[in-house]
C-alpha cells in the first residue's frame, strides 16, 4: 500500500506542474483566439468585406485556432506529437468516412461563399423552405422563414439544389388571378382594377402594372392583374391589392362568382 503511495506522490509531483501548465496554455489561448477572431472581424469590416464571408471566415479561422491550441495543450501533458498527430490522422480518416455528408456540407459552404448565390438579409427560396437568410456557418445556413420561425438547411444540399433569390433583382410581380362575371363589361372591369392597382403607392408604376383577360373559365372571365413592387412590400401589396379589388368590384356593381348549390328535391311519394 506505501508502494502506491509512494507512486501516486511521485505522479503528483511530476504531473501537477504539467497540467497547470497545460490549464494555463488552455485558458490563455481561448482568450486569445477570442481577440483574434474579434480583431479579424473588426479588419475585415473596416475594409468593407460581405457579412457572409466576415462570418464564414470567422467561424473557419476560430475552429482552425482551436484545433492547434488542443494539439498544443496535448503536447505539454507530455504526450507526443508525432503520436498523437498519427492517432489524431487515423481517427480522422474514421471519423472522415463516417461523417461524409458533414464534409460534403462543408464543401458546399465554400462554393456558396465562391459563388455567393445569396447573402445575409436576402429571401430565398430553397430545399422547399422560403425564408430571409441569418446566418451562412460552416456546415449549415439558416433563414429566419416568413412566420418567423428558423430554418436550418444542410450547405451540402443547398448548394447542389435549385436556389431562387427574391432580393437580388431588387423588385418582383405580384401575380394574382381575378375572376367576375360574363355579365361584366370587360373593359369597365380592366378600368376598374387597374385604378387600384395605380392607386396603391407601393405598386411601382416602372414596370408597368398590368391587367389583362387570361382565360374564359367555366363560370367566370378570369384576369391577370399583374403589379409590381420592392421585394419588402410584397406580401403588404398582395393583400392590399386583393383586399382594394373586392371593394372596388362590388363599388362598381361587378360580380365576382361564387359557386352555388342547388338542391334537386324528387317527387313526393
Amino acid at each position: 500500500m506505501e508502494e502506491y503511495i509512494e507512486k501516486l506522490k511521485v505522479l503528483v509531483v511530476e504531473y501537477t506542474p504539467k497540467i497547470l501548465m497545460a490549464l494555463a496554455i488552455l485558458v490563455i489561448g481561448l482568450f486569445a483566439i477570442s481577440i483574434i477572431i474579434k480583431t479579424s472581424r473588426n479588419v475585415m469590416k473596416k475594409r468593407g468585406v460581405d457579412i457572409t464571408l466576415q462570418n464564414f471566415l470567422g467561424d473557419l479561422l476560430s475552429w482552425t485556432l482551436k484545433l492547434l491550441l488542443f494539439i498544443t495543450v496535448i503536447a505539454k501533458l507530455g504526450i507526443e506529437t508525432a503520436s498523437f498527430a498519427a492517432i489524431l490522422a487515423a481517427a480522422g480518416l474514421a471519423i472522415g468516412l463516417a461523417l461524409q455528408g458533414s464534409l460534403g456540407n462543408f464543401a458546399g459552404g465554400v462554393l456558396i461563399m465562391i459563388f455567393k448565390p445569396f447573402k445575409i438579409g436576402d429571401l430565398i427560396e430553397a430545399q422547399g423552405a422560403i425564408g430571409v437568410v441569418k446566418e451562412i456557418e460552416i456546415f449549415t445556413t439558416k433563414l429566419t422563414g416568413l412566420s418567423n420561425r428558423e430554418i436550418i438547411i444542410p450547405n451540402g444540399a443547398l448548394s447542389n439544389g435549385n436556389i431562387v433569390n427574391y432580393t437580388t433583382e431588387g423588385t418582383r410581380r405580384v401575380d394574382l388571378v381575378i375572376g367576375v362575371s360574363y355579365n361584366a363589361d370587360i373593359k369597365q372591369t380592366k378600368e376598374v382594377l387597374l385604378d387600384v392597382l395605380t392607386s396603391n403607392h407601393k405598386v411601382l408604376q416602372d414596370p408597368t402594372p398590368k391587367v389583362t383577360v387570361l382565360e374564359l373559365a367555366d363560370s367566370s372571365v378570369n384576369f391577370a392583374v399583374r403589379p409590381w413592387c420592392k421585394t419588402e412590400h410584397y406580401w403588404d401589396v398582395h393583400f392590399e391589392v386583393t383586399e382594394n379589388i373586392k371593394l372596388a368590384l362590388d363599388k362598381a356593381g361587378i360580380e365576382i362568382p361564387y359557386p352555388h348549390q342547388v338542391n334537386i328535391n324528387g317527387p313526393e311519394s
